[in-house]
C-alpha cells in the first residue's frame, strides 16, 4: 500500500476501534489498481455522521444530510460517508432519499460503475463484490447493474462514462452503449455546469478522440449547450492530431470547427456556464488564431496578444495545417520576448502626460495617440523613453 492510503490508515483504525467498519473506496481504489497517481482518498463507514463525530473531535458538517463528514486528523482533511442505500430518484439526478445501513455491499451495490465499487480495508485485501477488478483489467466501463437504472437514477452518469473513456482509454461495454444511446435525452434534465464539467473533463483525457466518437455516435452531443445539429463539424474536428491541445485550446478548436462568428462565439461560451476570465482566454486564443491562418504575426499583434496565446495559437495553427515544426514556435515567442515593452504599464509616457504637451482634455484622441506610440516603440521608430517621446510626438505633429 503507498500513499496517501499509509498516512489515513490510522483514520480506519481509529474507527474500527470504536467498533464500525471501515474501508478505502471509489476512484482512490480503482486509480491505485491502474497505478495512477492519487491526491486523496474517500472513506466509508459503517458508523453514522453521529457517530463519526463522537470519534473524531475535529470535524466540519460539508454534506451531513447525505452522510459525509469532513474529519481533520494529525492535521490532514479526509472525507468520510457513511454506508447508504438510495431511493428513487428526482430530476433524474439526486435521491429523494439516503437511508444509512450498516452493509458495505449494499453501499457499493449503489455505486456507478463496476470499477468505481472497489473497496480496500487498511491491510490493502479488496474486496470487489461486482468484479470491478475484471473490468480493469479488461479496460471495460460496466455499470454496477442493469445500465438503463443506474442512468435513469443520475443521467450524468452518462457523461461520466464518456469522459472515463477520454481519460482511462477504456471501452464502454456493449449494454452500457445501448442504454446510454436510447437514454441520453435524459441530459436534458441535468444543469448544464454539471454537464460542462465533466466535459472539459473529457476535453484534457489522453483518449479525447475515442470519447468524442462517442458523443457522436451515441448522439449525446445534441444535448450539450450549442452543439444540436452540429454532428457534421464534429465529426469533421475529428480529422485533426489534437493530442496535444490544452483544454481552452480545445475549446477554440471546437469553435474554429463550428465556423462561429464573433458574437455567435461569446454567445456559446456563455451558453456552457464558462467562467468570464476562461471565455476572454479562449475568445482571444480563437481570434488571434483566424488571424494567424490568414497571416503570419505583426509585432503589435505579438505585443497584445502575449506569450501563453502565441504559443496557444501557433500549436493549433500547426494542429491544423497538420505540420509540427517546434522551431517555428521557438521563432515568434523569441521575437515576443525581443519586443521593447510587453504592456502599455510599461511605457515611459502617461495619458496625464500627453494631455499636458498638447493642453488638451481627454477623449477618444488620448487613445488614439497611446496606441501611436505602442505600436512605434515596438517598431522602435522611437525609444522608449519619456523626452524623446515627446519629441517624436511634436515631430509627427509638425510634419
Amino acid at each position: 500500500m503507498l500513499e496517501p492510503f499509509l498516512s489515513a490508515v490510522p483514520v480506519l483504525e481509529k474507527i474500527e476501534k470504536a467498533g464500525f467498519e471501515a474501508y478505502f473506496v471509489g476512484g482512490a481504489v480503482r486509480d491505485f489498481l491502474l497505478n495512477k497517481s492519487i491526491s486523496d482518498v474517500d472513506i466509508a463507514t459503517s458508523a453514522t455522521p453521529n457517530e463519526v463525530k463522537r470519534i473524531f473531535p475535529k470535524t466540519v458538517d460539508i454534506g451531513i444530510e447525505h452522510g459525509t463528514v469532513l474529519v481533520i486528523y494529525q492535521n490532514e482533511s479526509y472525507e468520510i460517508t457513511t454506508f447508504r442505500t438510495e431511493s428513487e430518484y428526482q430530476d433524474f439526478r439526486r435521491p429523494n432519499e439516503v437511508t444509512f445501513v450498516r452493509s458495505l455491499y449494499e453501499d457499493l451495490q449503489r455505486r456507478d460503475f463496476t470499477m468505481n465499487a472497489i473497496a480496500m480495508d487498511r491491510n490493502g485485501k479488496l474486496i470487489d463484490p461486482f468484479n470491478g477488478q475484471s473490468a480493469i483489467q479488461e479496460r471495460k466501463i460496466q455499470t454496477v447493474g442493469q445500465a438503463t437504472e443506474r442512468f435513469r437514477e443520475d443521467a450524468l452518469r452518462m457523461m461520466r462514462a464518456v469522459r472515463f473513456v477520454s481519460q482511462l482509454g477504456f471501452d464502454l461495454e456493449g449494454e452500457t452503449v445501448k442504454a446510454l444511446a436510447i437514454l441520453v435525452p435524459l441530459l436534458d434534465k441535468i444543469a448544464i455546469e454539471r454537464k460542462r464539467s465533466e466535459f472539459e473533463k473529457l476535453l484534457k483525457g489522453k483518449n479525447r478522440k475515442q470519447a468524442l466518437n462517442l458523443l457522436i455516435k451515441t448522439g449525446l452531443f445534441s444535448f450539450l449547450p450549442g452543439l444540436k445539429n452540429q454532428k457534421n463539424p464534429l465529426e469533421d474536428m475529428q480529422v485533426y492530431d489534437f493530442d496535444e491541445l490544452k483544454k481552452n485550446e480545445m475549446w477554440a478548436l471546437l469553435l474554429y470547427a463550428l465556423t462561429l462568428k464573433e458574437k455567435a462565439v461569446e454567445d456559446f461560451l456563455r451558453n456552457w456556464r464558462l467562467p468570464v476570465k476562461e471565455i476572454r482566454d479562449i475568445q482571444q486564443i480563437f481570434l488571434y488564431l483566424l488571424k494567424r491562418l490568414n497571416q503570419e504575426w505583426t509585432l503589435y499583434d505579438l505585443y497584445v496578444a502575449g506569450h501563453d496565446t502565441i504559443k496557444s495559437v501557433e500549436i493549433m495553427f500547426q494542429v491544423i495545417k497538420g505540420t509540427k515544426k517546434n522551431e517555428a514556435i521557438t521563432r515568434w515567442l523569441k521575437l515576443y520576448e525581443q519586443l521593447p515593452i510587453k504592456e502599455r504599464s510599461e511605457m515611459n509616457v502617461t495619458g496625464n502626460d500627453l494631455m499636458t504637451w498638447f493642453d488638451r482634455k481627454g477623449g477618444p484622441w488620448l487613445k488614439e495617440q497611446l496606441v501611436k506610440i505602442e505600436k512605434s516603440i515596438l517598431e522602435e521608430k522611437v525609444v522608449n523613453d519619456n523626452s524623446k517621446i515627446k519629441e517624436w510626438l511634436m515631430e509627427c505633429n509638425q510634419k
